[in-house]
């Protein structure tokens, strides 16, 4: 890939162009073992102890949106990043970027249901930082939040650990909320409403681990969708992955939007869903404690991991057909979250 001269909007779409940066120019600077592994967080152990600790920075545009807002997307997000390296989360931090001029009112709309999804979720907000810029700064209001939690004994996620014959099993429909932000972004109006997915994952994933102790992988398809997750995914562990079309859920009116606006549902943001990597002989409990939650009442077995074409996915097609997925390339569409 060329060496780009600039900082461009694709560069934080999750997808090829954002990989490249981090690859290329960041994880030369930091490189050590634990940052190489390239996960939702990183992974230590301190004495008896192995740790998660995840970062992570919000500018999703609108800031409110049906299903949530600016506020519970920072604290799920952070919450769901821990989870997916196996780890019960237990405290956050939170930055906050604020522009000058920015209404109070919004303020503490949002700083409340920020304390509403940290009940939720059953975590605390222990350390934080405020700083104002001057109006036209920045949008209205930034959030950086990270979290720390401790890996239970027994339980190794990661990336790399997908092994041929694992089931992958989705956690519910597609792309809710990436067409939600783009629907309210650009005043669409559809007789169908979408709502984001917006949600933290971590009761539902303790749940899963109950059922079943062969949970190899964790992913929630955020930035570039399921699509590059599933790439990131199968070029880590150095597999193969086959997915099946039709047992891909999507809502009708996600759909239908994505078909109109030329959007592929399997690259766009999902805030509350997520992606594992489980053995053949518990997928199906796992799946069934899923389907049993919230959460993951839509979960299903979309396809599962080979030994063929290492590093690639392909997906069957409802025609019968087989279609390369690769990861995103450029940006879909920027401050998704």
């Amino acid at each position: 890939m060329k060496k780009p001269d600039k900082i461009i909007l694709d560069h934080g779409s999750g997808g090829k162009i954002s990989h490249h940066l981090t690859t290329e120019f960041i994880l030369p600077i930091f490189n050590n073992p634990i940052l190489a592994d390239l996960d939702d967080g990183a992974i230590f152990t301190i004495g008896q102890e192995r740790f998660a600790f995840s970062t992570d920075t919000y500018t999703v545009d609108p800031i409110f949106f049906p299903g949530g807002s600016i506020g519970d997307l920072a604290i799920n997000g952070t919450v769901n990043d821990v989870t997916m390296c196996g780890a019960t989360p237990l405290y956050l931090s939170v930055g906050l970027i604020l522009e000058e001029g920015f209404p109070i009112h919004d303020f503490e709309k949002v700083m409340d249901e920020m304390g509403r999804a940290a009940a939720q979720a059953g975590v605390k907000v222990v350390t934080g930082d405020t700083k104002v810029v001057p109006k036209g700064a920045a949008d209205k209001i930034f959030i950086n939040t990270s979290g720390i939690g401790i890996i239970p004994k027994g339980i190794d996620v990661c990336s790399k650990n997908a092994r041929v014959g694992d089931k992958i099993i989705l956690s519910g429909t597609l792309a809710d909320h990436g067409v939600t932000i783009l629907t309210q972004r650009e005043g669409l109006t559809f007789d169908a409403p979408v709502r984001s997915d917006s949600a933290p994952l971590n009761q539902m994933v303790k749940k899963m681990f109950a059922a079943g102790h062969a949970i190899h992988t964790l992913r929630d398809p955020t930035r570039g969708g399921a699509g590059t997750a599933l790439n990131e995914i199968a070029q880590n562990a150095n597999v193969g992955i086959r997915i099946e079309e039709t047992m891909i859920p999507v809502k009708p009116e996600v759909s239908g939007i994505c078909e109109l606006l030329g959007f592929d549902p399997l690259y766009l943001a999902n805030e509350g869903k997520l992606i594992a990597f489980v053995g053949p002989a518990d997928a199906d409990a796992v799946l069934a404690v899923m389907q049993e939650d919230e959460f993951g009442k839509d979960a299903c077995i979309i396809g599962e991991v080979t030994a063929e074409n290492p590093g690639q996915v392909f997906m069957e097609t409802r025609i019968g057909g087989l279609r390369i997925v690769d990861m995103l390339t450029g940006e879909q569409l920027p401050r998704i979250c």
